[in-house]
C-alpha cells in the first residue's frame, strides 16, 4: 500500500498501541481497532496466554467490544485496522460479519487468511468479499513481533530456552516476512 492518509495514520496508531500493550503482558503483540462513522469503537488486543484460550484473538475482542453498543449490520459499514494480517480463523469471521475492510502491518505467512496463506476475504464462493490492504507501518510490527519471539515464554505449549537469542533490528529485504522476521 502506498502512503497513508493522516488518519489511516492515525487509526493504525492506535492498534500498535493495543499490541504493545499486549507484548507488555506477555501476549503475542497484535492490537487492531474497529472504526466507524470515523470513530473507534472497538479496541483488541491478543489475549490468548492469560486466558489460555486460542480464539481469545484482537479481532474477535474488538468485534465483542463494538458489539455491545452497535448492531451487527454496522459492521458492514466498519473497518479494521490490525497489525498483523488476520489469521485464517479472523480472516473468516471477517468475512461471516461482512467487515467493509481491512488495514493491516506485516502479513502472517504462517495463518494469514487474507493473502498470505489463504485468500478467505475474496474466495467468491461464500459471503461479499472484503478488501484488504497491507504494509501499513510494517516494519514496527515486525520488530514488535521479534521482540515477543526473543522472549521466554512459559506458557507455550512447548516451552523453548531462549537465553541466548538477540534482537534481530535489521531488515535487509524490503519484503521480509514475519517467518524470517522471527527467530
Amino acid at each position: 500500500m502506498g502512503q497513508a492518509t493522516a488518519d489511516q495514520a492515525y487509526f493504525m496508531e492506535q492498534a500498535f498501541e493495543m499490541a504493545r500493550k499486549a507484548l507488555d503482558t506477555g501476549e503475542t503483540p497484535v492490537g487492531c481497532v474497529l472504526v466507524y462513522e470515523n470513530q473507534i469503537v472497538g479496541y483488541g488486543m491478543n489475549d490468548t496466554n492469560r486466558s489460555m484460550n486460542g480464539t481469545r484473538h484482537a479481532e474477535f475482542l474488538a468485534i465483542q467490544e463494538m458489539l455491545r453498543s452497535y448492531p451487527k449490520i454496522a459492521l458492514r459499514s466498519t473497518d479494521l485496522y490490525v497489525t498483523v494480517e488476520p489469521c485464517v480463523m479472523c480472516a473468516s469471521a471477517l468475512r461471516q460479519y461482512q467487515i467493509r475492510s481491512v488495514y493491516f502491518g506485516c502479513g502472517n505467512e504462517r495463518f494469514g487468511g487474507t493473502g498470505s496463506i489463504l485468500t478467505l476475504h475474496s474466495d467468491p464462493s461464500i459471503d461479499p468479499p472484503y478488501p484488504v490492504y497491507g504494509g501499513l507501518q510494517r516494519q514496527e510490527a515486525i520488530m514488535l513481533l521479534r521482540r515477543f519471539y526473543i522472549q521466554e515464554n512459559d506458557k507455550a505449549p512447548k516451552p523453548r530456552p531462549k537465553k541466548h537469542r538477540e534482537l534481530n533490528t535489521k531488515f535487509d529485504d524490503p519484503l521480509d516476512s514475519v517467518d524470517r522476521a522471527t527467530p
